[in-house]
């Protein structure tokens, strides 16, 4: 199968490249810069010079291909009304291209704020929908293109895809510890994140896009919860600092918009999805990865 992806350059797409090539498939890859092309091609896929904002180069890749993998998000944190847009826009702009062709076309969403006060299930659709939801609401933009003929699924990532050589979330609270000089959560740290390893999440899209029917929720998820507490602590040892419980003020001033987050429930399960795929996450957990001490090298 040919499969074009953006954000192919990044943690996930890239890892995911790699999954898809190692298991035969053709792979285009969307990347913004010389430098991208040269590592994806080096990787033994095909580079297409674009981004979300050329429109142009989402059609010119989605045409070419059997099936599109979109993972590329701006994540600009400081205009989330433009990212909201873009978002929208590339995924309106691959529907309209695949539109009645029955190619499969997956898409990167999230867990936040689906269920509050419990954990997300493939089973709760998504509450997000018009151009002024979180992501442009996307998903239910891409499953309302399965009556037009494409096969839609929906990619639902845990709050941390971790790894060695994570830059996320989980690299902004090390980040965080290390200017404060102590390791902090939210109240008494009971609340939790889901977690995956970046292995375990490139094996799932690839069986997903392989296997998945239109329509489907899928959860990128190995984990269901991993406290606050216990994420603390990790960084806390991996530092060689104190653990302390902050307000929700006091994350905020810390942290940014990543207190805000990381004071929150941001759970879900993966039971569907992992029997609907055969796939079981057999990567380090994300404690397993914080006491590797691959977060807090200089």
């Amino acid at each position: 199968m040919h499969v074009f992806i953006t954000g192919a350059s990044g943690w996930i797409g890239s890892a995911t490249v790699g999954e898809l090539l190692g298991a035969g498939h053709e792979v285009t890859g969307l990347v913004r810069s010389d430098s991208a092309a040269t590592t994806l091609e080096a990787s033994g896929a095909t580079a297409l010079r674009g981004s979300l904002d050329d429109l142009d180069s989402l059609r010119k890749g989605a045409d070419g291909a059997d099936a599109t993998v979109h993972l590329a998000n701006k994540h600009d944190w400081s205009d989330m009304a433009e990212s909201n847009r873009a978002e929208r826009a590339a995924v309106e702009t691959i529907g309209d291209v695949l539109a009645g062709s029955d190619r499969p076309f997956l898409l990167a969403a999230g867990v936040a704020g689906l269920t509050p006060g419990r954990a997300v299930t493939e089973l709760d659709p998504s509450p997000f929908s018009g151009p002024d939801s979180p992501r442009g609401g996307a998903e239910n933009l891409a499953l309302d293109y399965v009556e037009k003929g494409v096969r839609s699924i929906s990619l639902r990532f845990a709050p941390s895809v971790h790894g060695d050589g994570d830059q996320g979330f989980v690299h902004h609270l090390v980040a965080g510890a290390r200017a404060a000089g102590s390791s902090g959560h939210v109240g008494d740290g009971s609340t939790g994140w889901s977690a995956v390893h970046r292995s375990d999440a490139a094996r799932m899209i690839r069986l997903g896009l392989e296997v998945a029917p239109a329509g489907t929720l899928l959860h990128v998820v190995a984990e269901t919860s991993v406290s606050s507490r216990e994420i603390a602590e990790a960084i806390g040892r991996g530092l060689g600092l104190p653990t302390v419980s902050m307000t929700p003020e006091e994350a905020s001033e810390r942290l940014g918009f990543l207190g805000a987050f990381f004071g929150r429930d941001l759970t879900a399960s993966s039971t569907l999805t992992q029997d609907l795929l055969g796939w079981t996450p057999t990567g380090p957990t994300l404690l397993e990865d914080l006491e590797s001490g691959s977060y807090f090298r200089s």
